[in-house]
């Protein structure tokens, strides 16, 4: 017995990175079903093959209002209600204080913020109660990072909703608590921070320097921590924020 047999989880934007390595740690530790959900068809389809049978694909854009309650649907035809709710999907985006549009502040919001609030909105009434919500925050949304205060503001954001939600969801016993990773080694330093494989190098080199761990993190230590968090292990850790970023916040 593990703590997560005969669970049944969600993980979104799990299509790389950081929410498919949460969805295969769930699985390896017996969680009896994972939904997964991406934008990118294709890529969501190589995950959930990679995944194996126990895992289920959903296209979805979390900044959809009505792709989101696709997703609801999808998992209510089949029957189920979920243990663990893992709201990950989100963008980073550098820009350029004084030259930022408004175009491009409402489509980091609308994935980083309302897409994150309706997620856990929308899917709520098929949480169970004593269920566990974990969001992905940051810790940009504590620190500062230049050219990234869009960002930077958004994981504030979705660290306060999980101290709202907490106490919010008090009656039915459901945890919600933020994981802030620190630089974290996905696809989204190229695709997203749009950084040449020079650049990743160079910052890798950096953290060498400035944080005690030495490196940057895989998305398998995230992972690690995302299950502390929706495990019973972490039964009396509620409305936190759990940070793992080898020290370089801390020092």
């Amino acid at each position: 017995m593990t703590a997560f047999d005969h669970k049944t989880a969600l993980v979104t934007g799990a299509s790389s990175g950081i929410g498919l390595a949460t969805a295969r740690a769930l699985l390896a530790q017996g969680a009896r079903r994972v939904y997964i959900t991406g934008r990118d068809a294709e890529k969501l389809r190589g995950a959930a093959a990679s995944l194996g049978e126990r895992a289920i694909a959903i296209e979805a854009d979390s900044a959809d209002i009505a792709s989101l309650a696709q997703s609801h649907a999808a998992i209510a035809q089949r029957g189920d209600r979920l243990d663990i709710l893992f709201a990950n999907a989100g963008v980073a985006v550098n820009n350029v204080f004084g030259d930022t549009s408004p175009a491009a502040y409402n489509a980091l919001f609308d994935i980083n913020v309302k897409g994150v609030f309706f997620t856990v909105q929308t899917l709520l009434p098929l949480l169970n109660d004593g269920a566990s919500v974990v969001l992905n925050a940051s810790i940009a949304g504590n620190l500062g990072m230049p050219n990234l205060s869009l960002y930077n503001a958004s994981k504030a954001a979705v660290r306060s909703f999980a101290r709202s939600w907490a106490s919010d969801l008090k009656p039915r016993r459901i945890r919600v608590n933020a994981i802030s990773p620190g630089v974290t080694r996905t696809p989204i330093l190229h695709t997203g921070l749009a950084m040449n494989d020079a650049q990743v190098d160079g910052l890798a080199q950096y953290l060498a320097d400035a944080s005690p761990a030495g490196r940057m993190a895989d998305a398998e230590e995230i992972a690690a921590a995302v299950l502390f968090l929706a495990s019973p292990a972490a039964s009396y850790v509620n409305g936190g924020e759990l940070v793992v970023d080898g020290g370089f916040s801390q020092v």
